[in-house]
């Protein structure tokens, strides 16, 4: 199931020439084999010994190892408590890369917007160590060089919504925010798309995240990146033609 018609999504890509991908989800199963929930209750332990009165998670989000680190950033702030749980998140997040499932048709995806030219880039709320790690893994580290954008172990708090890693892609990149697309999973990364003015393309592989993502304004959402392969075709017709114009992403 699609909210994105082949139409629009090729339209995305048309007017792109840059293409960030959010990591856990769009590329990769982060936690598949290394669950986020265990992850989120180790570190809620460790933290609760060394925080009086405990952490409080929003609501709904106590499975989840970066709304614990958020909290804590946001409750303690220059606690060394905080880089401390970041630390030890992001050693969490680099064993879990270590065996995290690719997500179908991300590899081919994002060799194929290579081959046709789009400049891409990582921008995570993970920890950049965990994305070099995946990717050296997978073999897509090439078309990332110098573009791995996440979470700033100083500053937790400037995680997604916050645009910070997109800025920093952009200008790594040399990217203005009309040329380029988003592709992300979360309500946070449609945000801080939004934010820059970046285009956003959502990716849902369930039902549940379909709907979060439409409630909060996604326009185009699909439920595989396989969906989005055929936008190559398009990508390679025109390279073997030879007539699309410099800098432009004709699909």
């Amino acid at each position: 199931m699609t909210d994105a018609p082949p139409a629009a999504i090729a339209a995305l890509f048309s007017a792109a020439g840059c293409v960030l991908f959010d990591f856990d989800g769009p590329v990769c199963r982060l936690f598949g084999r290394h669950p986020a929930a265990s992850v989120a209750a180790g570190l809620r332990e460790w933290a609760e010994r060394r925080i009086p009165g405990g952490v409080s998670v929003e609501p709904g989000a106590e499975d989840d190892p970066l709304a614990l680190l958020r909290a804590v950033a946001d409750s303690h702030p220059g606690d060394p408590v905080v880089q401390e749980l970041e630390h030890r998140l992001t050693g969490e997040e680099v064993r879990a890369a270590r065996k995290a499932e690719p997500t179908p048709g991300a590899g081919a995806l994002i060799r194929g917007l290579h081959r046709a030219g789009y400049r891409l880039a990582v921008t995570t709320n993970n920890s950049p160590d965990a994305a070099h790690q995946y990717l050296a893994r997978v073999g897509l580290s090439e078309f990332f060089a110098g573009h791995v954008h996440g979470r700033a172990p100083e500053e937790p708090k400037l995680m997604k919504p916050d645009p910070h890693c997109l800025r920093r892609a952009l200008d790594t990149t040399g990217s203005t925010p009309d040329e380029s697309l988003m592709i992300g999973d979360s309500v946070a990364d449609g945000e801080a798309a939004a934010r820059l003015g970046v285009p956003f393309l959502g990716y849902a592989r369930d039902g549940a995240k379909r709907s979060l993502l439409l409630e909060s304004g996604a326009v185009h959402v699909v439920s595989s990146m396989v969906e989005l392969l055929p936008v190559l075709d398009g990508a390679d017709r025109e390279r073997t033609r030879g007539d699309r114009p410099s800098g432009s992403k004709l699909i």
